[in-house]
């Protein structure tokens, strides 16, 4: 069964120019894109996004830190694509992740990850309908599928 996951690439690596290196990494693991556009995200949309951080005290510098440059907000669609999208990103502190992965790779400090991505079905669900409306939800079918799908 296929399913979909929300990614982010973040303020700090659209700025480092990351953002073609992180979808071909997607894309050569096989997941179809299904969504992606490119905003600078409003502070709301940004408080609803990290909602269950308000009140810690590193909310207010999250959301600033997110709303201070474009954004690409994404959904890659594919078998298993949640938990292989967290272990393609790597652990949140980038100090802490592992070589090769995205965050290992790219990131330095925990503040200026490069990259978001959802951690279960049900915040795929809820960042995907934060982010983008059903009819920019691309379904569609490739030829390529044949050849990574049983």
């Amino acid at each position: 069964m296929l399913e979909r996951t929300f990614v982010m690439v973040k303020p700090d690596a659209v700025q480092r120019g990351l953002v073609g290196e992180i979808i071909a990494r997607f894309e050569k693991r096989g997941y179809k894109l299904a969504a992606l556009k490119m905003f600078v995200m409003p502070r709301e949309m940004a408080e609803t996004h990290y909602g269950e951080h308000k009140g810690k005290p590193f909310f207010e510098g999250l959301v600033d830190f997110i709303t201070s440059g474009p954004v690409v907000a994404m959904v890659w669609e594919g078998k298993n694509v949640i938990a292989a999208a967290r272990e393609m990103m790597g652990a949140t502190d980038p100090q802490k992740a592992l070589p090769g992965t995205i965050r290992g790779t790219f990131g330095i400090d925990v503040g200026r990850n490069v990259v978001h991505g959802s951690d279960s079905p049900a915040s795929a669900a809820r960042e995907i309908a934060l982010f983008f409306n059903e009819a920019e939800l691309v379904d569609y079918d490739r030829l390529l599928d044949h050849w990574l799908y049983e």
